[in-house]
């Protein structure tokens, strides 16, 4: 097989990799990301993806590239990131609670040997049972919401207030697994 580079350092992208039993390594981008649509979420989290996945594609000189981002849109152009102190971790999940969003992941793949680039996005709306003040401050004890997009999980205690979602599972964990899994096989690689 070869070998797989991920172009990001997030523990649930490297968990997702690892349970479907894929050797990779991580290389981490340093390249900033934009949070403003300048047209479309997906144009967002596919550009950045990309612009990821170029950066230490340029690093290397065999392998595939696997570039990958997440943002949590709530519309009118607002996008929730990753909050940068509780505080703020507590107002956007009081915000997502208010009405159903979408989570949008980008993913670029770049096979570094022949120059191919696929990129492609997924999104999954999510709907939300809201809690009180005390039990967010008790969620974010449990959970730390600053490495998240949008600042909570739900493949853990999250689950308890996430009520239904329409789409990809995965996606809302940092990597739609299928869609990544067709990307693979265009540049050769089989997960199976």
């Amino acid at each position: 097989m070869k070998k797989i580079i991920l172009a990001s350092g997030s523990a649930q992208r490297k968990k997702l990799l690892t349970m479907l039993g894929i050797s990779f390594r991580v290389s981490l981008s340093h390249s900033p990301e934009s949070q403003k649509i300048k047209t479309t979420c997906s144009v967002l989290v596919k550009e950045n993806a990309l612009v990821k996945a170029r950066s230490v594609a340029a690093k290397e000189k065999h392998g595939i590239v696997i570039g990958a981002d997440s943002v949590v849109y709530i519309g009118n152009k607002k996008i929730i990131g990753k909050p940068r102190n509780l505080k703020e971790a507590k107002n956007n999940l009081k915000t997502l609670f208010s009405k159903p969003h979408w989570v949008y992941t980008g993913v670029a793949v770049i096979d570094v040997d022949t120059g191919k680039e696929i990129v492609d996005y997924e999104k999954t709306k999510i709907y939300m049972n809201s809690l009180s003040d005390s039990e967010i401050d008790r969620y974010h004890v449990k959970v730390s919401p600053l490495d998240k997009a949008g600042g909570f999980d739900i493949e853990g205690w999250g689950s308890i207030f996430i009520r239904r979602i329409e789409g990809c599972y995965w996606n809302v964990i940092g990597l739609p697994i299928a869609k990544l899994a067709k990307m693979l096989k265009k540049v050769g690689v089989s997960i199976l």
